[in-house]
């Protein structure tokens, strides 16, 4: 009799009306899933999908459930707490944070899995590349690229363990936006504690789409980067017409 693996990794997805983009995430998950450990007997449950539903009006939900997505309605509209909804749900061992409309590399499971077991890292990301390229998406990448080069931070597919998640508290739900940098810079002093580090897994990078570049201007989000940094350097994240403009009342 065949048994099921217990559940390494949930995969976390905090989504708002997110029924065009959700699809093309979900296959790219089923396909690294398929390929975890090289897809043998009981290896795909050991990957668990959750949907954290942050009060959708679209078929994000509908979605969610037809594909066979575990679900989380998570009805404060706030990006923290649509990912600390999904983590109070999920049964996995190592918790992976990875944006709605994003895609990931086929082999980010196994990549994971190898940077943990060889001991000195427990969290970390895999970094991104763009979906498109212009002269305004790449100055804009690589004036925020320096911040995650100094502090050995990164987006894409976030990870660390349960407990480590849990011990710092989760996303920080008072933060409109940045809540992904602060997670990683508490769980870059939790790692330091113990003596490991963040990890950066550049070999399977996940796609970054570029729809607010294409709902807003390539140039404008050069702005906003620049607006951003300065508001965080004075520890503020809480600008709530940037939030509602970029992050809350986007045109989907």
């Amino acid at each position: 009799m065949v048994t099921s693996s217990p559940t390494r990794f949930s995969v976390i997805i905090p989504a708002y009306n997110e029924e065009r983009f959700l699809p093309r995430l979900l296959d790219s998950v089923e396909v690294a899933r398929s390929a975890y450990r090289g897809g043998g007997p009981g290896a795909a449950s050991a990957v668990e999908v959750i949907v954290a539903d942050n009060s959708s009006t679209d078929k994000t939900a509908a979605i969610a459930v037809a594909r066979g997505c575990r679900l989380a309605h998570v009805s404060r509209r706030s990006i923290a707490a649509a990912r600390n909804g999904g983590a109070h749900v999920a049964s996995g061992e190592i918790l992976c944070f990875v944006d709605a409309d994003s895609r990931i590399h086929p082999r980010t499971f196994e990549a994971i899995d190898a940077a943990l077991d060889r001991g000195r890292a427990s969290a970390g990301a895999t970094g991104v590349y763009l979906e498109r390229k212009s002269l305004g998406t790449l100055l804009t990448y690589y004036m925020i690229a320096p911040f995650a080069w100094l502090t050995g931070t990164d987006i894409g597919v976030v990870f660390c363990r349960r407990e480590d998640f849990h011990a710092i508290g989760g996303y920080d739900e008072s933060r409109l936006y940045a809540e992904d940098v602060a997670f990683l810079l508490r769980l870059r002093r939790r790692c330091r504690e113990r003596g490991h580090s963040l990890v950066r897994l550049r070999s399977v990078e996940a796609l970054f789409s570029t729809r607010k570049f294409d709902e807003f201007g390539d140039w404008h989000y050069f702005a906003l980067a620049l607006r951003l940094g300065v508001r965080l350097i004075a520890g503020q994240a809480n600008d709530r017409e940037v939030a509602d403009r970029y992050w809350y009342k986007p045109q989907r």
